[in-house]
């Protein structure tokens, strides 16, 4: 392999990592957006449920005795909600952290195998420079004698 060729090959292997780092942002974004597609209704209404639940119960409390009936169901509906509210979040913070672990991981892979890869080619580039060094050495030892 000529010297330039295989600084060409280093150069696209450099141009790869870059490629698998943007490519492992975009992931990023894309799960992000997926995770936050499939949570955000879920959890505004949730939030928008417990909100509710939680001024009827308050509207129970502040009634009389003929309203404690509902006042003891309302108590129930609310904690529901924010156990669901609470639950919805959860999950969704969990979903996304192992999404993102998993594009963590294949970005690493990729990026040490190119990197091996470089260090491969560095390896014979350095091999190379040695024997035209060598090369050049016994050349002007020979053209002095």
């Amino acid at each position: 392999m000529s010297e330039e060729n295989i600084r060409g090959q280093i150069s696209a292997k450099e141009d790869e990592v870059t490629r698998i780092e943007e490519d492992a942002s975009k992931k990023e974004a894309t799960a992000e957006a997926e995770i936050e597609a499939e949570y955000n209704p879920k959890i505004e209404a949730a939030q928008s449920k417990l909100t509710e639940e939680e001024g009827l119960r308050d509207e129970a409390i502040d009634t009389a005795a003929e309203w404690t009936q509902k006042k003891k169901d309302k108590i129930v509906a609310a904690k529901e909600a924010n156990k669901e509210f609470s639950g919805l979040k959860k999950d969704k913070e969990k979903a996304l952290n192992v999404k993102l672990k998993e594009i963590e991981g294949e970005k690493k892979t990729k990026i040490k195998e190119v990197q091996g890869e470089i260090k491969a080619l560095k390896k014979q580039l350095s091999a190379i420079e040695k024997e035209k060094a060598r090369a050049a050495a016994e050349a002007a030892k020979a053209a002095e004698e």
